[in-house]
């Protein structure tokens, strides 16, 4: 049984029995069908049902011969709101069955973004009409959690122009480092060795999320699945049409980047408000919109 499934909604599924039937019935009563042809010649479908606004199920599987449909796998997805350019994005099919991960840089985060690409039949409808290496894309994120915790803020002084300006010059030489700038290379380990040392005398008066409002840093051994801290900008309650569970739907800002946040209101410990941190472990999916050139 996939692991996510209580993030949209379905915490009491927990028999083999009752996730084959869920898949079952998301399977004969899809809203809505995108099928491909896959490298191996085979008929590939994604068929989706919506249990609440931009949230639901996702059975992946083929057509035999006989115009059957067989039923593979299933996830739960979850679609942001807050849309973002990149430049080289790569996606990549992963080894064991037809699902593909997508691979770009982040400037502001400073690692690669890895996430788990929902759109697969579309991806794979417009590499048949020619070999797709890299492109620069618009890619909606969004998280699925299923264990997280709301911290209070931390009190920050408007920024001035002075620091907005430094914020900007660390952009820069991010992208100068990425291009082999060994200037830049330098400024920067100066820079975080200075903020480590910062670190070290302030950690032993204060909590440590005091000191780092945000952060977003891999977890675990699965690529996908990021380590967050983000302030919160906007909170949402859904509720699941069959299980009628709450879901909450937290737009958060961090590192710079705006995403989207789906948990059961039963995995949330604590109350989310606008200003208000969340910190947890999200699996890191997204949806691109790709243009005439790939």
């Amino acid at each position: 049984m996939h692991r996510y499934l209580r993030a949209v909604g379905f915490s009491k599924i927990q028999k083999r029995e009752d996730y084959e039937e869920l898949i079952h019935f998301t399977s004969e009563c899809y809203q809505t069908e995108e099928t491909a042809v896959t490298s191996d010649g085979e008929d590939f479908s994604e068929r989706r049902k919506a249990f609440a606004d931009q949230m639901g199920l996702m059975v992946r599987g083929i057509y035999d011969e006989n115009n059957e449909f067989h039923e593979e796998y299933c996830i739960p997805y979850f679609i942001g709101k807050t849309e973002r350019f990149y430049e080289d994005m790569v996606i990549e099919r992963h080894a064991e069955k037809e699902s593909y991960a997508g691979v770009c840089d982040d400037v502001n985060l400073g690692v690669s973004l890895i996430f788990y690409l929902q759109n697969v039949t579309e991806y794979l409808n417009r590499k048949r009409y020619g070999r797709m290496e890299s492109a620069t894309a618009s890619l909606i994120l969004s998280g699925l959690s299923v264990e997280g915790k709301i911290l209070m803020p931390v009190y920050q002084k408007m920024p001035v122009m002075s620091e907005i300006k430094a914020s900007q010059e660390r952009t820069r030489m991010l992208q100068a480092a990425r291009d082999g700038d060994e200037d830049a290379i330098e400024n920067l380990t100066l820079e975080d060795m200075d903020t480590y040392s910062m670190i070290s005398r302030r950690i032993s008066d204060e909590d440590v999320f005091s000191i780092v409002t945000t952060h977003f840093m891999p977890c675990g051994v699965e690529c996908d699945h990021y380590n967050v801290l983000g302030e919160i900008l906007k909170v949402d309650l859904l509720e699941n049409n069959k299980t009628h569970e709450k879901v909450y739907v937290l737009s958060i800002e961090t590192n710079e980047l705006i995403m989207d946040v789906c948990i059961n209101q039963e995995d949330l410990l604590g109350i989310p408000m606008p200003g208000r941190r969340f910190r947890g472990i999200i699996w890191l999916q997204g949806l691109v919109h790709f243009d005439e050139k790939w």
